[in-house]
């Protein structure tokens, strides 16, 4: 159903971007990766929160999967979108993760090498079936889990941004910070959640413009570049 009713939305007239949010591994399908393929106007963006990395977790949290079934998925993606920007979020300090449950998450980081990555401590919320679960963690194993997981994203989020020095990209603009300064984002970038571009340019831009940026400085989450063209 989602892969038929996202190419019909494609074919309207004036959509310039069409990005989907929060797609659960299980709903990813080989079909929908296609219709993404197929329309340009379609974001080649995959927020997939995957929860966490090791199957016996997963099962606590009574996910619908494995970490089998995710990194197939990922694959999957990748071989139809190489250029493909997957997102993710992951719980650590679940009740009844050991350090050994947190390696399998932090080699699974390390392996996928996730173009965004958010981090969060599991947070106990009464009459919850996790909440009845034994061996909950104290606070402060939960957050140095957390703040672990995502220094290891941090350098992950810059080697991949280092390579995107000197290439060219499409940046929706969306405000003015300093003068001929302006902040954008890409086709990967969700607004709000994710990085942001901030591009040079001599003239004077719009919110909502769309500019070609090449892209010459890279910082942890970040991108500096030049606008070098405008688009319609």
């Amino acid at each position: 159903m989602l892969p038929e009713l996202i190419e019909e939305l494609a074919k309207i007239e004036g959509f310039k971007w069409i990005r989907i949010m929060y797609s659960y591994p299980e709903s990813i399908t080989e079909e929908l990766v296609k219709v993404i393929k197929k329309y340009d106007n379609i974001c080649n963006y995959f927020d997939m929160p995957i929860q966490h990395a090791s199957n016996k977790i997963l099962k606590l949290m009574n996910r619908r999967t494995t970490k089998e079934d995710i990194l197939s998925k990922i694959e999957m993606i990748r071989t139809h979108i190489p250029n493909a920007t997957i997102r993710t979020t992951i719980i650590v300090g679940f009740p009844g993760e050991t350090e050994e449950d947190f390696k399998e998450v932090i080699d699974f980081a390390q392996k996928v090498k996730f173009d965004r990555l958010g981090a969060f401590a599991y947070s106990r919320e009464e009459d919850t079936a996790a909440d009845k679960l034994p061996n909950h963690l104290e606070e402060d194993i939960k957050v140095e889990r957390r703040d672990a997981l995502m220094l290891v994203q941090q350098q992950i989020s810059q080697e991949l941004n280092a390579a995107k020095v000197g290439n060219i990209y499409e940046v929706l603009i969306e405000e003015q910070v300093e003068d001929k300064v302006y902040i954008g984002r890409t086709q990967g970038d969700a607004e709000e959640i994710d990085s942001i571009v901030y591009a040079k340019c001599k003239d004077k831009l719009n919110t909502g413009d769309f500019v070609k940026v090449k892209i010459n400085n890279a910082l942890e989450y970040d991108l500096m570049g030049d606008v070098i063209d405008e688009l319609a």
